[in-house]
């Protein structure tokens, strides 16, 4: 695209707590090119959220045979980790999915997040996050802890 005068403009990375890989040098190379970052997943396939906490609803998208997020995913240490989160999200006045659509937009890298919603209050949830998009040491600390065990 380059060579041929067309500039990259944005690129649409996966990003969530449970998939960082854009950390490893993506976000550096993208600042210094000038070129945006618009996430999506951010919420690894419902899984960042409350949805999941006490097993797999019927209704989910892991219930599906076919699908992103199945049910070998749903693993013990993972709720385990969003069960961990869950309290620092309660602590900030929020919900899970609040806080991981927060802590991917800390990164001021990252222009925008594709949330994905399939009905009003998961979008209604996702505009919430617009006063608690800060986070105090304490907590960022907490979460990396959560997220590296």
């Amino acid at each position: 695209m380059k060579s041929l005068g067309t500039p990259c403009l944005v690129h649409q990375p996966s990003y969530s707590m449970f998939n960082r890989w854009v950390e490893d040098g993506l976000l550096n190379v993208l600042e210094k090119n000038g070129v945006g970052s618009v996430v999506f997943s951010p919420l690894f396939q419902g899984l960042l959220t409350d949805k999941y906490l006490h097993g797999i609803p019927e209704n989910s998208r892991a219930a599906k045979s076919h699908g992103f997020l199945q049910t070998d995913q749903i693993t013990s240490e993972k709720i385990a980790k969003v069960k961990a989160l869950n309290k620092i999200a309660k602590e900030r006045g929020q919900k899970m999915s609040q806080l991981a659509l927060s802590w991917v937009l800390r990164d001021e890298r990252v222009t925008s997040v594709i949330i994905g919603a399939s009905n009003v209050s998961q979008i209604d949830d996702a505009v919430g996050i617009v006063d608690h998009l800060d986070f105090k040491k304490e907590h960022l600390e907490s979460i990396e802890k959560i997220l590296k065990e």
